[in-house]
């Protein structure tokens, strides 16, 4: 008897020191400014890019993408750990509880669950062969004369559908080696421009992990992004277009043949893009999406009960790494903000860059930046989300604004960067050297110049909604 009543009051006492300790943990204000605080990211940079460098360029292994031999989750572990080492006035258990608000931020569990439901979506919709259905009745409308610029529209419909830059360039760039073979056009140009058109779709669609993850860190409705960002990517589009239909004009072409298609296949990209684009809820929207996809795929025949399952899966299991390092960085995120890290980017920007225009720079600058060094835009952003939503309430810069930076910002770099998984797994399919692409790519370039005379115009005439974010 007086054992147990001895256990209730160590019970009870160790209660009351975990709720002062998270007490505390709550109240830890951010620190003042402490460039050593970034030393995380600084060594997270470090190993990927030094290991990506040397994998790729100095030691190539035969069949594999350098930037993608040492995996992204093992080098933010070892960020993870050299944060913790950090700020000897937190105990271990205090960081942990750092970390635990960090994770536990509505935002990041919103992302998880979307991520875990664009991944079965686009798992079951490969699967099912909807987006080469997709791409073959487009094509069978695309006279041979306008092939490259049709090749840019259908990888931005299907971009746009599926929310997956890689899904799009791994679907369509077989079928446009097809297409230039048989019409005699420029490899580099036909693949470029399906590179241009799956950027296009990745920044602007509904389900796509950059929208989502640049969204949810500025605390922004995806509608609200979409119309700010169509601002800047609509018109940078319709001019590649016309850029495409000048550069492709003097050339010889010879008439492409036909692409079997299936209609009822195609059917659920258009339902789900018309879904997205009309505002429904992205859960509705992936929910919906799934069944469409699956009764397609058994009605037709290219899915059966056992094969979708598995479809499902595997596009959920495609999500894993995207859904560990988004957990990781909200937790390394957090110990830099109360470590002092957050204060000292503010404070360089503070420095260098002044104004509205100069915050929307300062998150421009900051986003590519993490992309070049990443090699991967959602973790870019994932990375630099947080740092521009402080900037974008201290530079008056609308959270819809911010967004449109972040997301557009990376799909520039990562569109480019001839170590982006984009870029190498077109090579890969093509035969054409990831730098023999760079100067095909006319949206990305374009896009580019859009971004810049966005932010020197200030966001096209949009006032300041700083007190919009908690509604949005």
């Amino acid at each position: 008897m007086a054992q147990s009543k001895r256990g209730q009051a160590l019970d009870a006492q160790a209660s009351v020191e975990t709720e002062q300790l998270r007490a505390r943990a709550d109240a830890l204000p951010a620190r003042a400014p402490n460039g050593w605080a970034l030393l995380p990211i600084v060594v997270f940079l470090v190993l990927y890019l030094g290991a990506g460098i040397y994998f790729e360029y100095i030691h190539p292994l035969p069949g594999r993408m350098g930037f993608y031999v040492m995996s992204v989750v093992v080098a933010f572990l070892v960020a993870l750990a050299v944060a913790f080492l950090q700020n000897r006035g937190l105990s271990f258990d205090e960081k942990i509880r750092v970390c635990a608000r960090g994770i536990g931020d509505e935002n990041i569990v919103i992302m998880v669950f979307i991520f875990l439901f664009a991944g079965v979506f686009s798992g079951l919709a490969s699967a099912a062969g909807g987006a080469e259905s997709t791409a073959n009745m487009l094509l069978n409308v695309v006279p041979s004369r306008y092939a490259v610029p049709g090749l840019f529209v259908i990888a931005s419909i299907i971009s746009l559908a599926m929310g997956t830059s890689v899904g799009t360039i791994t679907v369509l760039a077989p079928i446009a080696v097809t297409v230039a073979n048989d019409t005699g056009i420029d490899m580099a140009l036909a693949i470029g421009s399906i590179v241009g058109g799956a950027m296009f779709g990745d920044n602007l669609s509904f389900i796509s992990d950059t929208t989502i993850a640049a969204t949810k860190t500025q605390g922004v409705e995806m509608r609200a992004k979409f119309a700010e960002n169509s601002k800047i990517a609509l018109p940078m589009a319709a001019l590649t277009v016309v850029v495409l239909c000048v550069v492709t004009a003097g050339q010889p072409v010879v008439e492409m043949g036909s692409f079997a298609f299936n209609i009822v296949l195609a059917l659920p990209y258009f339902v789900v893009l018309a879904l997205a684009l009309c505002g429904i809820n992205v859960f509705a929207v992936l929910g919906i999406g799934i069944i469409l996809t699956l009764v397609s795929g058994l009605a037709v025949g290219t899915l059966g009960v056992e094969s979708a399952l598995e479809a499902m899966g595997t596009g959920a299991s495609g999500m894993f790494e995207t859904i560990i390092v988004t957990v990781l960085v909200a937790a390394i995120g957090a110990l830099m903000e109360v470590h002092g890290g957050f204060a000292a980017i503010l404070a360089f920007v503070h420095k260098h860059f002044h104004g509205k225009r100069g915050g929307m720079a300062g998150i421009a600058v900051l986003t590519m930046t993490l992309d070049v060094t990443a090699a991967n835009n959602t973790v870019a952003i994932v990375m630099a989300g947080p740092i521009a939503r402080q900037l974008s309430d201290e530079y008056g810069v609308e959270p819809r604004q911010a967004a449109s930076i972040l997301d557009t910002s990376s799909c520039i770099m990562q569109g480019i960067i001839p170590y982006g998984a984009q870029l190498l797994v077109a090579a890969g399919l093509s035969g054409v050297a990831s730098v023999a692409i760079i100067p095909t790519l006319w949206y990305q370039f374009l896009l580019a110049a859009g971004v810049v005379v966005y932010i020197c115009l200030g966001g096209f005439g949009t006032k300041d909604a700083r007190g919009k974010r908690a509604a949005a």
